[in-house]
């Protein structure tokens, strides 16, 4: 009973033991991400959880990054996580970043993550300088990281100075210039302002596709010895290994494609690289550490691995990634077709506003103008016909006395006096009686006239007055209207989500027909990316020659002379190493083992 009672317990203290666990926190180029593992996880296990974590299917370009006594090291797959040589305090830390880099962004980026932090480690290491950049270049770059970021350019909203706070360029290029803040902003913007329409993703890409030229993209430098002792750099890429010599990381000396080698291998510190034609002997060199050729050796194998993968065909998955890829690029750019389309109307459907506006404004004003004009010629009106009444009566006033001046003249004719003197005085008086019956005539003969010309022009203002009112009613039925025309212009925006009912019932099946479609769009965009490039060169040129001026040539960098040297020369990334592979692998063994 009692040894039955003991079992119960053990089995249950088992059933409530869970398994050890230790914290690892790991930092991509833009989050923090802590997690609990077990104890028994491999690097493999961690590793697919970040993944899965941050949705990420290119999984081969990444890896888990640690730090060991001033050395950069990889977690291992297939190796327990805590046997790693990492810190045993938690949270045990890890950089999520890219291990490997693609030939050609543009051709093997599929997923808009893997894009995205792509995007952000590249422009981190030429912000810290790891990868060398020309200024005319890091001014295009900083305008497609601001496009990325901000959207398209908006002068009402990023005003003078918004880019303030923002880390766009080196500084060697920033110490390198007499240039302002202000001055730099200017022609960032510039550049910004022509990516219009541009998403965050396309942004991030040209970027890339940029910064994939540089010399110093994706290649890592150790520091290696020949048989001779000569101390050089041993650079490895996408493309193959590459030697140079310490104090120019622009230029190889030696470039040993991956094709052309056929097995890697170290012992301690010594390596040895067996060329592809087995007629050729084989060429070591030494690093400094055992800890190195082991890095050296992951990052040959992979570097290789991925070299051999692209020039087969996609695997079942890659294709499905880029099918899938492709239906999103075409969903998201009918989105942003439909989005235009309704912003457009929006716009159109403002201007109309406020034209309509405008023309209302224009009318108001228009009828108090005229509602003013017709009180004035109201006025006017009342005027004339005072004045006309007055004339009238002062007339009739003047006919009155002519009367009584004629009558005047008549009892004096008739009681005229008889002695010469009274005759002649009569006379006299007879004669200026006439001369002021003639003068009252013609007085009132005036004064009827200028009534008459009162009551005309009383009659003309009349007129006028009933043309004004008549004028102001037009106005007034015109103004109704528009104010009906903008009430439904207004409300033109809110029957717009009709569209997003359209979109919503469209089908992303594509077929045959839009696919060829696709295609036939993805070449036009081709040829205008190879027109863009030209222009774009023409306009890097003429950036630099326009800050030739201000450079301060004391402040060159080692790197600066020589990258001018090789662009004195028409020296490029890709033309460089293959003028370099030109040669046969013999003659290139060899030269190494003589420098």
């Amino acid at each position: 009973m009692a040894g039955a009672i003991a079992s119960r317990m053990s089995f249950s203290s088992l059933k409530r033991k869970q398994p050890k666990t230790f914290t690892v926190r790991v930092g991509t180029m833009d989050a923090e991400m802590e997690f609990s593992c077990e104890v028994k996880w491999k690097g493999k296990d961690l590793f697919d959880l970040v993944c899965r974590t941050l949705g990420l299917r290119e999984t081969w370009f990444f890896g888990l990054q640690y730090t060991i006594k001033d050395t950069v090291a990889w977690l291992k797959m297939d190796k327990k996580v805590l046997d790693h040589d990492v810190p045993t305090e938690e949270p045990v830390t890890f950089h999520f970043l890219a291990k490997f880099y693609p030939e050609n962004a543009e051709e093997e980026l599929v997923q808009e993550i893997t894009q995205h932090l792509f995007f952000l480690q590249v422009k981190k290491q030429i912000l810290d300088e790891k990868i060398y950049c020309p200024p005319e270049a890091s001014v295009l770059l900083a305008s497609y990281a601001v496009q990325a970021k901000y959207g398209d350019y908006d002068p009402n909203v990023h005003k003078r100075g918004f880019l303030a706070q923002e880390e766009l360029l080196p500084k060697r290029v920033i110490n390198l210039y007499q240039m302002t803040p202000e001055m730099w902003e200017e022609r960032i913007t510039a550049w910004y302002a022509e990516h219009r329409g541009r998403a965050r993703d396309e942004a991030e890409m040209e970027y890339l596709k940029i910064a994939q030229d540089l010399e110093m993209y994706g290649v890592n430098y150790f520091a290696i010895r020949n048989k001779k002792g000569t101390e050089l750099l041993l650079g490895v890429d996408a493309l193959g290994l590459h030697i140079y010599d310490p104090d120019n990381r622009l230029t190889p000396k030696i470039s040993f494609p991956w094709n052309e080698i056929r097995n890697i291998s170290y012992s301690d510190k010594e390596f040895t690289i067996k060329p592809l034609d087995k007629k050729i002997d084989v060429f070591k060199f030494n690093s400094s550490k055992l800890r190195v050729n082991k890095l050296i050796l992951q990052l040959c194998i992979g570097n290789h691995d991925l070299f051999m993968r692209r020039r087969k065909a996609d695997s079942l998955e890659v294709q499905q990634m880029k099918a899938q890829a492709r239906e999103e690029k075409a969903r998201k750019q009918m989105e942003r077709q439909r989005l235009a389309r309704e912003k457009q109307m929006r716009e159109e459907a403002e201007r109309t506003r406020d034209e309509l506006e405008r023309r209302l404004m224009q009318l108001k004003e228009e009828a108090t103008m005229a509602n003013e004009a017709l009180m004035r010629s109201e006025e006017t009106a009342d005027l004339l016909a005072e004045k006309a009444q007055i004339t009238e009566e002062e007339a009739k006033l003047l006919a009155q006395k002519a009367a009584e001046a004629e009558q005047e003249m008549q009892r004096i004719k008739a009681t005229a006096i008889r002695t010469e003197e009274e005759k002649r005085l009569m006379e006299q008086k007879v004669l200026e009686a006439e001369m002021l019956a003639l003068k009252m005539a013609e007085e009132s003969e005036r004064r009827a006239k200028e009534a008459d010309q009162l009551k005309q022009d009383l009659q003309e203002a009349r007129e006028s007055e009933r043309r004004a009112k008549q004028k102001l009613l037009e106005i007034t039925s015109k103004s109704s209207y528009t104010q009906s025309m903008n009430s439904s212009t207004t409300a033109l925006p809110t029957d717009l989500p009709s569209f997003n009912l359209i979109s919503e019932s469209l089908s992303f099946d594509f077929k045959d027909t839009d696919m060829k479609r696709l295609s036939m769009e993805i070449e036009k965009e081709k040829v205008e990316y190879m027109e863009k490039s030209k222009h774009l060169q023409e306009q890097l040129n003429e950036l630099k020659t326009e800050i030739e001026a201000l450079k301060l040539k004391e402040r060159e960098t080692a790197l600066d002379i020589l990258h001018n040297e090789n662009a004195s020369r028409g020296n490029s990334k890709h033309n460089t190493i293959k003028k370099l592979t030109l040669q046969s692998t013999k003659s290139r063994v060899a030269f190494f083992e003589e420098l």
